[in-house]
């Protein structure tokens, strides 16, 4: 089975996952500061902040081999699927670049470094628990048959 790795295919995981992922940051920023505006702003800012470092996070990978498998096709052509761990990987790597940036956009709305560090840190759980659905749905959704 084939895996469709198109730029289109990237901005389109980017959105879907932008959209998990702002509902999150949203509600664990009001858990934190209990000020929904707060959580909005917060929300707001990482929608277009994390659009885009998540294009270049895919386009990155999409660069590499690093946790795929050979496998052979019906037809007999030889073609790489993503592993697990290949999804677990990426999935660590792009919490590093959202909790920095999560934490980065929180301190400068909140000018409270406590919140900040504490909504960035518990989304190092909720969302890697999501992203690794989100990847290995959209493993599927692009998987050529």
């Amino acid at each position: 089975m084939l895996t469709i790795e198109s730029r289109k295919v990237s901005l389109l995981k980017g959105v879907t996952w932008r959209i998990i992922g702002t509902l999150d940051t949203i509600f664990l920023s009001w858990l934190f500061t209990g000020d929904v505006s707060k959580a909005l702003k917060i929300g707001g800012i990482e929608l277009v902040t994390k659009i885009f470092l998540y294009y270049l996070h895919e386009r990155a990978w999409g660069l590499t081999k690093k946790g795929k498998k050979e496998i052979v096709t019906g037809s007999g052509i030889k073609v790489a699927e993503d592993k697990h761990t290949r999804s677990v990987m990426k999935g660590i790597s792009w919490r590093i670049v959202g909790t920095i940036d999560t934490i980065l956009i929180a301190f400068f709305v909140t000018g409270n470094y406590s919140s900040a560090f504490q909504i960035g840190f518990t989304e190092v759980f909720t969302k890697m628990i999501l992203f690794y659905f989100h990847e290995r749905l959209w493993l599927r959704l692009t998987r050529v048959r």
